[in-house]
């Protein structure tokens, strides 16, 4: 059952993406990844991390590995995926630091009575671990990169769940996001999709809004967005 919209100048809902976006995380994920292809013998160029921002766990081991020329076995994944995962669970818990503009952009739509998803390539452990900074109140529904049955973004599966789990259409959403591949993912889905870039410029596009943070993003801004989901 679709939920009733609280004000038809309004989305139907906002759904939020995590690293990147609402908490400055990526410069946190460089510790494990770089440690990690030291532990293997090499330097992790920056291109390949370039091209790890905002996907999930299968591709950034595909491409770490790929760049240290081994051919994986499953147990080599896990065992990778592991070290990174607690390294990762460490950096969460201490060290985690919210973008400018996002606790308050966070406070805004919550305090507009819309619906709210956090959707993100990260898996539920370590999301779990960063809800306890971002707040839990801010979110009705949580898609997390491993309950997607392996179609991650930049697949639109991620936030067609999380529209679905919501009762609400796609297309009359907002999506927020920082990365090419999440943009790619949101504006598949049919959401239209503020991007605020974070480590790598994002394109501009059809359905896309792009800012330089998410300072002042509340209830005006997206009563602005509103037209552009008709």
């Amino acid at each position: 059952m679709p939920s009733q919209r609280v004000d038809p100048a309004l989305p139907a809902a906002v759904l939020w993406d995590m690293d990147g976006t609402l908490l400055d995380s990526e410069k946190l994920w460089d510790i494990p990844l770089y440690e990690f292809a030291e532990r293997l013998g090499f330097t992790l160029a920056a291109e390949t991390r370039t091209a790890m921002i905002g996907s999930n766990v299968p591709t950034t081991m595909a491409l770490l590995f790929a760049q240290a020329g081994i051919e994986p076995s499953a147990d080599d994944i896990r065992e990778a995926v592991g070290w990174i995962d607690a390294r990762m669970a460490d950096l969460f818990a201490t060290d985690l630091r919210f973008r400018p503009g996002a606790p308050e952009a966070l406070r805004a739509v919550r305090a507009a009575g819309l619906p709210t998803a956090l959707v993100t390539s990260t898996e539920r452990p370590l999301t779990e671990i960063a809800l306890d900074v971002i707040g839990r109140e801010f979110f009705d529904v949580t898609v997390t990169g491993d309950e997607v049955d392996g179609r991650n973004k930049p697949l639109p599966d991620p936030y067609l769940k999380a529209a679905r789990l919501l009762g609400v259409d796609p297309a009359e959403c907002v999506a927020v996001e920082d990365s090419p591949t999440g943009t790619a993912a949101a504006v598949a889905a049919g959401c239209v999709t503020v991007v605020v870039p974070c480590e790598v410029d994002v394109p501009g596009g059809e359905r896309r809004v792009l800012r330089e943070s998410l300072i002042g993003f509340d209830a005006d801004a997206l009563r602005a967005l509103v037209p552009a989901t008709r």
